[in-house]
């Protein structure tokens, strides 16, 4: 494939992304309110005052009282821009700008470009060390070698926060985490391991020196450049950096070099490897050739010669990228949590370390969609995390800042790693608060849980979690031989995975479910043989069964048919909660905030007393789930303004509620941004709510299915659910197709409503 094929944009694209609709790729966020006189007295004079201070008495309150303990700067003067070379300072701001947001969108660490228009090594360690103040941590980027060696070195000396050189460490810890699980694949030992460097330069050197550290032995390790091997002796093109690398060999090229080598890392220029050196590597080589934007060869060109072979590049369209997106965002974000004094060995050991364990999980379909559906596991073309993975903020910091805490560079260690992890998985997923309190009471409360479509490989894989999450035990409904062959396919073997399997058909439990479903439906215009064709056949009737005859605690179901059609089979089989209301509720995440959205499924034209019944399960639901319920009945009319059919059903619902006894605040009939700000109730002084409606209760189930899709297709908000209320045994069913992680979640609120949690009595 071409270049050319491979580039997904054109430059004019390219071009208006950056400039348009604001021209760059950063702007200022104020964390405080700015709309008072009083907020502008606090935010500066006088006071910030107080702040001023409290800081000149103690500099580390800085980190109280300012954004230094989240900002990084990002300092370059490009002279080795990508792999564009030295284009100059202001040229390489793109990247820089670049670089900050992905600190943003990977860590949710802030950070500020800074281009610094100076070659001279001793001007960047002085404007950095005299700004230093300002910062968290430095990220040096694009310095160009061997000058970068020096500037973060004296740096690393004179700040006492961490100072970075990302083109030095970055590459070489995601390098080193894809070496760990080649050397895993392989069954070769790392310090046993024969490894060949071409290209010594910033992350060539940091490359080698991470190896080395980590175990591969010194004497093993030959590094070639332009000119060579790096032997000892040689005097040509050295430096004191790269004759710490030099070693005791008659070996003077590359070719030679290779030889049984197992692993060759390039660092260098596109065609530096050929076929032929490729051939002459031990058996099952690893080759890392990670040259931008074209590699040292091609794994086209290497399979062609070595089918055992291992390959990573720097590129995303091909696997096992070595992408250093992997690596700074969590080393920052897991050094500054601990307000570590400096990055050192230990720490980017134990951040390879956590990224090579992470490769050997189970990859959630949020990578998959990002990689257009490719189906990723652990093996030959697996061995690097993909960027995409939304595990990584929570998975890795943890494993840096015990290294920070371990090795004495920790200002502030963290008491409760547990929590950290719990903190960390909120900063970027905005569903991981709410499951928070699911997960926790499941674990602490594990519940049999029977998936109803159990050969589809999605519904497997979620099983799978389930029960290897510690949620309880998962049971998968179908046949066993297409259960086993999807298992296999999405990379699990039937004879360790340890999920139980029921067939409906072959099932010794058959008879007791029919008798049971006959006197349920014999009046219904049902024969015998009709029913035992249903728990045969129709999955939903037999795991419906397991839950009612108390051999599971719930069931998911939904992800291969229509959510009416899945509840019309339950409903045959399971029967409504006494006092309950059955009824979809979504789970709005967004912005900070949790909203519940009622009825999202069951009732089309909901009249007062539907309505009632809807606000009562919903606000039941949402206060067993921690929050205080406050209702607020949807409309496109404002307390009669203008007046309408559907309102008026509305406003008997609130009248209604006003004649009852309940214990949650409700009000109606409202527009959305009357509910959710309470800034737009100026004009309405009489409202019963003492805060933000939590509980939007829509006038028509086509309202509240059309505005929770609406705001899940435009982004920046996460909808679980429609999550099931109101029937008596805790039943889930999942969207039409849904993702692992959607299923998953969908059987975590089952065994959440199997406590009792969620169940519609009192």
């Amino acid at each position: 494939m071409s270049d050319a094929e491979k580039k997904t944009f054109t430059d004019e694209e390219a071009l208006n992304f950056h400039r348009y609709p604001t021209p760059g790729k950063i702007g200022v966020v104020a964390t405080k309110p700015m709309a008072t006189q009083r907020d502008l007295s606090l935010a500066y004079s006088p006071g910030v005052a107080v702040p001023v201070h409290a800081i000149a008495k103690d500099p580390d309150a800085a980190y109280d009282y300012t954004s230094k303990g989240n900002l990084v700067a990002v300092i370059s003067n490009g002279t080795a821009i990508l792999g564009l070379g030295d284009l100059g300072a202001l040229a390489s701001k793109p990247v820089m700008e670049g670089k900050s947001v992905l600190f943003k969108r990977f860590g949710d660490v802030d950070s500020i470009d800074i281009e610094i228009s100076s070659k001279d090594a001793d001007e960047i360690i002085t404007v950095v060390k005299n700004i230093g103040v300002t910062f968290g941590g430095i990220n040096l980027e694009d310095i160009k070698s061997p000058e970068c060696f020096r500037i973060e070195t004296e740096l690393q000396e004179l700040l006492d926060i961490p100072v970075f050189h990302d083109d030095q460490h970055g590459t070489a810890i995601i390098c080193a985490a894809g070496l760990i699980n080649a050397c895993h694949i392989t069954g070769k030992q790392i310090q046993d391991v024969k490894v060949v460097l071409n290209g010594p330069g910033a992350a060539g050197i940091a490359s080698m020196e991470l190896i080395k550290a980590m175990g591969v032995r010194p004497e093993n390790v030959i590094a070639v450049d332009s000119k060579g091997v790096l032997y000892q002796g040689r005097t040509e093109g050295m430096n004191q950096w790269k004759s710490a690398h030099a070693v005791d060999t008659p070996l003077r090229t590359l070719a030679e070099a290779v030889k049984g080598a197992d692993v060759l890392l390039g660092l260098s220029a596109k065609g530096a490897f050929t076929p032929e050196m490729i051939a002459s590597m031990a058996p099952n080589p690893v080759i890392f050739a990670m040259a931008n934007p074209d590699p040292e060869i091609t794994p086209e060109e290497v399979h062609k010669v070595r089918k055992d072979a291992i390959m990573g590049t720097g590129r995303s369209d091909y696997p096992n990228q070595v992408n250093n997106v992997l690596g700074f965002p969590y080393i920052f974000r897991g050094a500054l949590d601990v307000r570590a004094r400096r990055v050192n060995h230990e720490m980017k050991i134990a951040c390879a370390n956590a990224l090579a364990m992470l490769a050997r999980e189970d990859v959630p379909d949020e990578v998959a969609a990002a990689y257009h559906g490719r189906q990723l596991k652990f093996g030959p073309q697996y061995i690097i995390p993909s960027a995409f993975d939304p595990r990584l903020i929570w998975y890795v910091p943890p494993f840096v800042a015990q290294a920070a805490m371990d090795t004495g560079v920790a200002r502030r260690p963290i008491a409760d790693m547990d929590a950290y992890r719990a903190s960390l998985a909120q900063r970027l997923d905005p569903t991981a608060g709410f499951l928070q309190k699911i997960s926790g009471a499941v674990l602490a409360n594990p519940k049999t849980i029977v998936f109803a479509e159990g050969e589809d490989p999605s519904v497997i894989r979620a099983a799978y979690a389930y029960q290897t999450g510690g949620f309880g035990k998962a049971i998968l409904c179908g046949r066993e031989n297409l259960v086993h062959e999807n298992m296999r396919v999405v990379g699990l073997d039937p004879a360790t995975a340890g999920l139980e399997i029921h067939n409906a058909r072959l099932s010794d439990r058959n008879p007791d479910y029919v008798d049971y479903l006959y006197k349920r439906l014999q009046r219904q215009g049902y024969l015998k043989r009709d029913v035992q064709r249903l728990i045969n056949q129709d999955r939903n009737s037999f795991a419906a069964s397991m839950v009612t005859l108390g051999e599971a605690d719930g069931m998911v179901t939904g992800v291969t048919r229509s959510f009416d059609q899945a509840l019309e089979e339950v409903l045959r089989v399971v029967d409504p909660a006494p006092g309950g209301r059955i009824m979809g509720m979504s789970v709005v995440l967004a912005k900070g905030r949790t909203v519940f959205v009622a009825d999202t499924n069951v009732t089309e034209l909901p009249d007062a007393d539907e309505l009632v019944e809807i606000a009562c399960e919903a606000a039941r639901a949402v206060k067993r789930l921690g929050f205080k319920p406050r209702v607020a009945f949807m409309s496109y009319s404002t307390f009669g303004n203008p007046m309408g059919e559907r309102s008026d059903k509305v406003r008997e619902a609130v009248a209604m509620l006003d004649e009852m006894d309940v214990d949650f605040e409700y009000e109606g009939e409202m527009p959305p941004e009357l509910a959710l700000d309470p800034e737009k109730r100026a004009n309405y002084p009489f409202m019963r709510l003492t805060d933000s409606a939590n509980i939007l209760v829509m006038p028509a189930i086509h309202s509240a299915s059309i505005a929770t899709k609406l705001v899940q297709s435009l982004g920046g908000a996460t909808v679980i659910g429609p999550v099931l209320l109101g029937l008596g045994k805790p039943v889930q069913i999942a969207p039409l197709s849904a993702s692992v992680s959607k299923i998953l979640n969908m059987a975590m609120m089952a065994a959440y409503e199997g406590a009792g949690d969620l169940s519609a009595a009192e």
